[in-house]
């Protein structure tokens, strides 16, 4: 059995997720979310989604984005 490098789970049924060439084991997708999802730069909470990026920054969403200054992002044109 393999162990989730998240939750530290031993289980029969992991997954394996290749991410800039390193190779991360998991139990299931919450603990993959917990470990590989960025968070967004003003709310904190993991992006998940598409989210929306400006000069290098993640936000989950425009209204993040724009509390934290980048003006340019709108959620709907």
């Amino acid at each position: 059995m393999n162990r989730c490098e998240t939750c530290g789970n031993e289980y029969d049924k992991t997954f394996e997720v290749l991410k800039d060439g390193r190779r991360h084991t998991f139990d299931s997708f919450e603990c993959a979310v917990q470990a590989l999802a960025p968070t967004c730069e003003h709310c904190g909470c993991r992006v998940i989604g598409h989210g929306v990026e400006a000069r290098d920054r993640i936000f989950c969403c425009a209204n993040c984005a724009q509390a934290a200054g980048e003006k340019a992002l709108q959620d709907r044109a």
